[in-house]
């Protein structure tokens, strides 16, 4: 065990799985508009949440990929809130989005930063952590913490960068088993998340079927869209920063140009304008503050994490597979999402049905798109207490 706190250090050599205290990362940026307590309409008050959270980091060695590639060393960020019961059968299991980060409950950082679902997760919540210990990974492939391209390779003591190896959800869920092992939990009464979140909660179900009772998968689903055209499409995107250089552009500047004109095409198709609307009603306030926070998302989140997880992302499809599933599920859209809208849900539902997968459906009446999820909590946290109660039930 580390006895002092320290940044992310993935790349130095420590013994095979073995989780350290607790080390100080940069804030988590606006990595997902769940950040944003004045405008969420369930917001709770600061005293009912979690408290101050630190990132701790799990690190182990030899850890290999579905593909059969193997990275010598391994780092997962994590936080968690709550304690864990001698039995380690209490335990809850959070997944988060695409470009968001593991803060999903307290506060964080210098600014006290908000968790992405701090209205569903702390003490009498939704997910109690008075009775629950809940665990949120920063999965592997991103950029708070966890080995990723950024990372240095320690064949070259340079960063991966385009030759981090391929990876699948299967290895992003295998790696947040090892964590979880790591920290002594021997059953999770759930896994839940949104978006990207989602696919993991729906992997998890699949590849660890006897894990879990629960799986909550929000504003998600079990297929991702897109198929290789989606990579070649953020590729060519990426490439117009005239810094890409193929993705080595650690030592030529880094690629924030074309990395905030992306985030704010992100923000808005995630909903911010609506989100924004009675903070900012001029317009051009209104532009200039989301141009500022996708500015500020750019200088943390690495470029080729976003392809890592793109790649992952499209290649994933759980309805060949819904059968494995064991747990009950909650399936959870907002009326409003662009990016997985409510018109899904009846395919997505019939298919679990099909499967024989004992599942609930649950439509969050938000204007906040996409990041309904966590700004409108109040909205479906009752639905998911109850669903919470019946695990904890089973468990």
């Amino acid at each position: 065990m580390l006895s002092r706190a320290r940044r992310c250090a993935p790349n130095r050599s420590v013994p095979e799985g073995r989780a350290h205290e607790p080390f100080r990362v940069a804030p988590p940026i606006i990595p997902s508009l769940a950040v944003m307590p004045a405008l969420a309409s369930g917001a709770v008050r600061a005293e009912e949440s979690v408290g101050l959270i630190e990132t701790r980091q799990f690190d182990t060695t030899d850890f290999r990929l579905q593909s059969g590639a193997v990275l010598p060393e391994m780092t997962i960020a994590y936080e968690t809130y709550g304690r864990l019961a001698p039995d380690g059968r209490n335990a809850v299991l959070l997944t988060h989005g695409f470009t968001s980060s593991q803060h999903m409950a307290g506060r964080s950082g210098a600014n006290g930063a908000e968790g992405s679902w701090d209205g569903l997760v702390g003490p009498g919540k939704a997910i109690d952590t008075g009775r629950l210990y809940v665990v949120s990974s920063n999965m592997l492939g991103s950029s708070y913490g966890s080995t990723s391209p950024a990372h240095k390779n320690p064949a070259t003591g340079k960063p991966y960068g385009p030759d981090f190896p391929d990876i699948t959800l299967v290895d992003i869920v295998n790696a947040q088993k090892a964590l979880l092992d790591s920290l002594g939990v021997k059953h999770l009464v759930a896994v839940a998340g949104p978006s990207f979140g989602g696919y993991q909660t729906f992997q998890w179900g699949v590849t660890h079927p006897g894990f879990m009772d629960g799986l909550v998968a929000a504003v998600s689903a079990p297929k991702g869209p897109g198929g290789e055209a989606a990579v070649k499409s953020l590729l060519d995107q990426l490439a117009k920063d005239p810094n890409w250089n193929g993705g080595w552009y650690y030592d030529k500047g880094g690629i924030q140009a074309v990395m905030t004109e992306m985030r704010i095409a992100t923000l808005k198709r995630y909903g911010i304008d609506e989100q924004l609307a009675d903070t900012f009603p001029d317009k051009a306030a209104r532009e200039a503050e989301i141009k500022k926070r996708a500015e500020s998302w750019s200088t943390v989140f690495d470029g080729n994490s976003l392809v890592t997880l793109r790649k992952a992302s499209v290649r994933l499809d759980i309805e060949k597979d819904m059968a494995r599933i064991k747990a009950k599920v909650l399936y959870v859209l907002s009326r409003t999402d662009k990016v997985f809208p409510p018109s899904i849900a009846p395919d997505v539902m019939a298919k679990l049905k099909a499967a024989g997968v004992v599942a609930d459906y649950f439509e969050i009446d938000s204007d906040f798109g996409h990041s309904a999820s966590g700004l409108d909590a109040a909205k479906w946290a009752p639905r998911l207490r109850t669903f919470m109660a019946g695990l904890e039930k089973r468990s």
